[in-house]
């Protein structure tokens, strides 16, 4: 390693001080000297391409002579244009190509693609755009994505449709950003034991003096557990925290949703219509009955227009909410014991990224009923229209006075 950084600082001055010609053939060289793998250790850390060092092995090979009258250097910005540089809408156009397909995020990409770089290339040529497949990974690289090696977060098997409903969930997504409507992702994050216990983590501390907790992470009857219900606002990067403490149920769910409307929502969006994201299991589950007549209540009082899409089995860690949210709230109280639930709100609201992630964070102490039924009757009164697509996972939910409504159960 210490070898390489040497030798990058070596090829990085002479890439400063010798012109075009003398580089390739300086670096051909030294290439040649490091025998078997000279040219892709060269190529590597001098960033001057295989074809340029093997035009310089030949030209040492025929011992041609360089004759400083007789040169024909290229003055700075001569040669051939890169393709970049020709077509400035180069980017977004690959950017629109790797979109629908990145894994993790249908709204926008998360930064990693399942599409390959050759296939990428090959698209481009179709639409007569000629680029090599190592273009497009530096381009890739310089609009912020990377290749991203396997992490466990197959939930089950992968639905056939999944990724259609990915791009089905991007398009309406960006039709309702587009027109200043609200997109929320939400879903529930895991159930959190109060006390003076063991938090995942490491933090600063006295040397040889770690925070002491309980061995044993039984719960306290009077402390109870959290239960963080999240909303996230994709627009202006801000998210919302209802804490319930006591079951997670559809009713919560939507009081969560209906919190943050009241809160935040209102005051960010002039707005008749809302577009939510949500996982197809939990309690906003695409098979719950109680989850969509909550959802129908909050039509009914807010005068929405709601629009709901699920996510496919097998990708709730896609979710948007775990990444832009869940995750640095994690970060944030990491190592924390959550000694009680005023401290876990407190830890919440005060989560924040250098990218401007705003969190409010509010105590619900509604005790819920579990395993409400809703009967035939109750659900057919529910004015929903389902889409042709999966209409499983893709509806929308009107006020009850609206007129003209198609009533499916």
């Amino acid at each position: 390693m210490q070898t390489d950084i040497l030798l990058q600082e070596k090829l990085t001055t002479f890439n400063n001080l010798l012109n075009e010609k003398d580089r390739r053939l300086v670096l051909a060289a030294e290439a040649k000297s490091l025998g078997r793998g000279g040219l892709s250790k060269v190529s590597k850390l001098s960033g001057i391409s295989r074809v340029t060092l093997n035009a310089g092995m030949k030209e040492l090979e025929e011992n041609l002579i360089y004759t400083p009258v007789k040169s024909k250097n290229r003055k700075e910005g001569g040669g051939r244009k890169k393709e970049i540089q020709k077509n400035v809408s180069l980017q977004k156009t690959i950017e629109e190509i790797v979109s629908p397909y990145t894994m993790g995020d249908p709204i926008k990409p998360l930064l990693w693609t399942s599409k390959s770089l050759r296939k990428i290339a090959e698209i481009l040529k179709e639409q007569k755009i000629k680029i090599s497949h190592k273009l497009v990974g530096e381009i890739l690289k310089n609009i912020g994505y990377s290749l991203q090696s396997n992490r466990k977060t197959d939930e089950g098997s992968a639905h056939i449709d999944r990724d259609a409903q990915f791009e089905f969930i991007n398009k309406i997504a960006a039709d309702f950003l587009a027109s200043n409507n609200p997109v929320i992702s939400v879903d529930c994050k895991k159930k959190e034991v109060l006390g003076n216990l063991k938090n995942a983590g490491r933090d600063w501390a006295p040397k040889g003096k770690p925070p002491e907790v309980k061995v044993y992470d039984f719960i306290d009857k009077d402390l109870g557990k959290a239960i963080p219900y999240g909303i996230y606002d994709i627009k202006n990067n801000e998210g919302w925290v209802s804490v319930g403490i006591n079951h997670d149920t559809a009713s919560f769910a939507v009081a969560s949703i209906r919190s943050w409307w009241n809160e935040m929502g209102k005051e960010k969006y002039k707005s008749d219509k809302l577009y939510i994201t949500a996982d197809g299991g939990g309690s906003n589950s695409s098979r719950s009955r109680l989850w969509k007549v909550e959802l129908q209540a909050f039509a009914n009082e807010s005068g929405m227009e709601i629009t709901v899409s699920h996510y496919p089995p097998g990708t709730s860690k896609w979710n948007k909410i775990e990444h832009r949210l869940f995750s640095y709230i994690s970060l944030n109280w990491k190592s924390k014991p959550l000694i009680n639930v005023q401290f876990v709100i407190d830890l919440i609201s005060s989560t924040t990224t250098i990218k401007g992630l705003k969190v409010k964070a509010k105590l619900d102490d509604t005790i819920y009923e579990k395993g409400i039924k809703i009967k035939d009757e109750e659900f057919e009164r529910l004015s929903i229209i389902r889409d042709e697509f999966h209409g499983e996972w893709n509806y929308i939910i009107r006020p009850n006075n609206v007129k003209n409504v198609n009533v499916i159960s």
